[in-house]
């Protein structure tokens, strides 16, 4: 079993739940919902992995908050 993050963002114009997994080239969806979309993700990992082992681009590190005055 294998776990990737992903980053999820809505779109303010359309509404749609829009996520990527940071560093895997073509691993991103988006769906109406959370739940929807991260079966879209799972889909396409899966898909992806196929193809064998992918060379990350990056590595997901995290969130950080940034305060501005």
């Amino acid at each position: 079993m294998k776990k990737f993050q992903a980053v999820i963002e809505k779109c303010p114009d359309t509404g749609l739940y829009v996520g990527y997994i940071p560093g895997f080239q073509g691993a991103h969806s988006q769906a109406a919902t959370l739940d929807e979309l991260n079966r879209n993700l799972q889909e396409v990992v899966e898909m992806l992995l196929e193809d064998g082992e992918p060379a990350l681009d990056a590595e997901f590190v995290g969130i950080h908050t940034v305060v501005v005055a």
